[in-house]
This record gives C-alpha cells, sequence and structure tokens, in this order.
C-alpha cells in the first residue's frame, strides 16, 4: 500500500508594509543622489575644443573624487593631485559678463614649475617637444602666429584674450617661457587651433579643477555650438533635437569610449 506524502505549509510570509516599501525606496533614492551628487557628474561636450578625443555632442561622465581633498572619512578613496595629459574639468578662472564661472573641459598641458612655449603648434614642456598625437596641428590656412607661437607674441591683436591674461602673462615669462606659477595649471584643447583655453585666459587654480572625464555613457550628433558654453535658449533647442534625433542621430560607436 503506497502512503501518501503529507504537503507541508509553509507559513505565510509577511507582507511588507507600505511604510517599509516607501522607506526602502526613499534609501535608495538617496544613495543614488548622493553617489550623483559627490562621486560623479555628468557633462555635455558642446563644442568641438577637444576634438577628436571628445565630440560635440558627447555626454561623459565626470569623476569628482580622484581631485577632491582628503578627508579622514575616506580612506579607501583613491585620491591625488592632476596630473600633466589628464582631460580634466573645471571652473573657468574668467568670470562670465553675468559673473558666473562656467564649467570646461581641457587636457592638462603644464603643472606648477613646468616651462612652456609652443613652436609652429608643437608643445615644448621643459625645453623637450612632445609628442601629442591626439592634438590638432596648425595648417596653412588657419595658422595665427599668437595661438600657435605661443607666446612669442604680444597679445595686442587677440580680441579673445582677456585683458586681465595681457597684463598678467608678461611677469610669468623667463626668456622664451611661461613657466606655470604655485597652486595653478595650464590647460589646452586638443583641437589646438580653435581651441579658446589658458593661452586666452592664463591660468587654472587648483581649487577650480572638480573632475576628470571617465567615458562617453551616450554620444549624439549636434551642430557644433562654437563656444564652450551654450545660452539657456541654445541648451533647450539642442535637448529638443537630441529627443528627436535619438535614434538616427546617436553615435553608437562611442558608447562607453574611454575618455584618455
Amino acid at each position: 500500500m503506497k502512503t501518501k506524502k503529507l504537503k507541508r505549509i509553509e507559513p505565510d510570509q509577511p507582507r511588507e508594509s507600505f511604510i517599509a516599501g516607501l522607506a526602502s525606496n526613499l534609501t535608495t533614492i538617496a544613495v543614488v543622489l548622493f553617489i550623483y551628487a559627490f562621486l560623479f557628474q555628468n557633462f555635455l561636450i558642446p563644442s568641438s575644443s577637444m576634438a577628436s578625443t571628445l565630440l560635440t555632442g558627447d555626454h561623459v561622465l565626470v569623476d569628482r573624487v580622484t581631485f577632491s581633498p582628503t578627508a579622514r572619512w575616506t580612506p579607501f578613496v583613491h585620491q591625488r593631485d592632476p596630473r600633466r595629459g589628464d582631460v580634466v574639468v573645471f571652473f573657468k578662472p574668467i568670470a562670465e559678463t553675468n559673473g558666473e564661472h562656467i564649467p570646461l573641459v581641457k587636457r592638462l598641458i603644464g603643472i606648477p614649475g613646468d616651462r612652456i612655449h609652443l613652436r609652429n603648434g608643437i608643445v615644448y614642456l621643459n625645453g623637450v617637444a612632445q609628442d601629442e598625437p591626439q592634438a590638432a596641428k596648425p595648417t596653412p590656412d588657419r595658422y595665427d602666429p599668437y595661438v600657435n607661437d605661443f607666446p612669442s607674441v604680444v597679445p595686442t591683436d587677440e580680441p579673445d584674450v582677456t585683458a586681465a591674461w595681457t597684463v598678467d602673462l608678461p611677469t610669468h615669462m623667463q626668456g622664451d617661457d611661461l613657466v606655470v606659477p604655485p597652486g595653478n595649471y595650464f590647460v589646452m584643447g586638443d583641437n589646438r587651433t580653435i581651441s579658446m583655453d589658458s593661452r586666452y585666459w592664463g591660468f587654472v587654480p587648483r581649487e577650480n579643477i572638480v573632475g576628470r572625464p571617465l567615458f562617453v555613457y551616450w554620444s549624439i550628433e549636434i551642430p557644433d555650438s562654437g563656444i564652450e558654453e551654450k545660452p539657456l535658449a541654445d541648451q533647450a533647442q539642442s535637448t529638443i533635437h537630441e529627443f528627436v534625433h535619438f535614434f538616427d542621430k546617436t553615435r553608437w560607436s562611442r558608447t562607453f569610449h574611454r575618455v584618455q
């Protein structure tokens, strides 16, 4: 005679209450907001000043931890000072007409104490010509002595050079070289012939550097604004463009492209 196996009755699992579920969701949101606000930040590349390293329409994730001040409560976090060759996000040291210091992204060329000059678009760092395959070189039709032989030409005829830099630049000259002062950095865009950078408005203080782009998480073809930061009206128009052309203009091959 076969005996029937008795089915074990599991006790009912207590259901999560509405309050418990809400608390769990709010905790998750708080963690995400903390990570976004203090550890990472997104940044849109509005112009081609960093091409071809970064293209107009690249959306990059910026690491805000590595260059942050060391704190006792973060001994497990890797923190360091910016180095030559780093691509960095920083606040422009010269305020706009509305008083705002806009965020920019450039490549760090010189650290405190470095001696810098350019000849025919080639950077000489401490007397040594630098091999920079990522940097655009001048062409005969786009040759500007001030830009490509910096700082051998007095910037009297350069309309984009700030008045403050015109006065301050000569005080940092030693021979043919510009010497980076303590606590400051010299930055340039990879698209050297069109980039508005330290050649036009001077050094970047250490405290202005906020992070470094890690990778492109999304890239879409958008019109090059030709400027580093778009007005709010242009930003709204760009957002509409991105929404409408998400599928046909997205550069899928640049997804997770590492910035270096």
